[in-house]
């Protein structure tokens, strides 16, 4: 597998930029899939308003690379897919509808998180370097990510009260 020499910090923000421009696209085409299996109506559309976030996150990916190094080429995001592979095992899962939902939040979660740390470094070198205005633009993206984050574990913790899922 070819890898990008790497000498720089700028460098390492257009490699991992690179990166999340794939794992965005990837989490278009699994949202859809996620929202259809979801059974509660909050989660689905929590999933629905995601994937319109998620294509915003992609066009600032491809502003803040178009800034960096002239072009918004993608890079295979393995992490990205593996997190979603292991989502579309929670989505198969033989479970009752609350059950499923809570297994939903814990793959969405995983993959909010994966993008946090992900933008949080971004954001960071970004500062470091002088690239205030990438900084702005991943940053934006960061506190979207948070707040869907927020978001499913309000949804989860209301499904475990409303449901008391898991307690009998």
């Amino acid at each position: 597998m070819p890898t990008n020499k790497i000498h720089t910090l700028r460098d390492l923000i257009i490699d991992m930029a690179r990166d999340m421009l794939d794992a965005e696209k990837q989490l278009t085409k699994a949202l859809p899939k996620m929202a259809k299996a979801a059974s509660s109506p909050e989660l689905k559309q929590a999933f629905e308003h995601h994937l319109e976030e998620t294509n915003i996150h992609v066009e600032r990916l491809q502003q803040a690379l178009q800034k960096m190094e002239g072009a918004s080429r993608a890079k295979k995001c393995h992490g990205m897919q593996g997190i979603l592979e292991e989502g579309e095992e929670q989505m198969a899962l033989d479970a009752t509808p609350e059950m499923k939902d809570m297994a939903l939040i814990a793959a969405a979660q995983k993959v909010e998180h994966y993008e946090i740390s992900s933008y949080g470094c971004l954001c960071e070198w970004a500062k470091c370097i002088g690239e205030t205005d990438v900084k702005k633009i991943l940053g934006d993206t960061l506190e979207e990510e948070k707040r869907c984050d927020e978001l499913l574990t309000k949804i989860a913790e209301k499904l475990f009260a409303s449901q008391h899922v898991g307690t009998a």
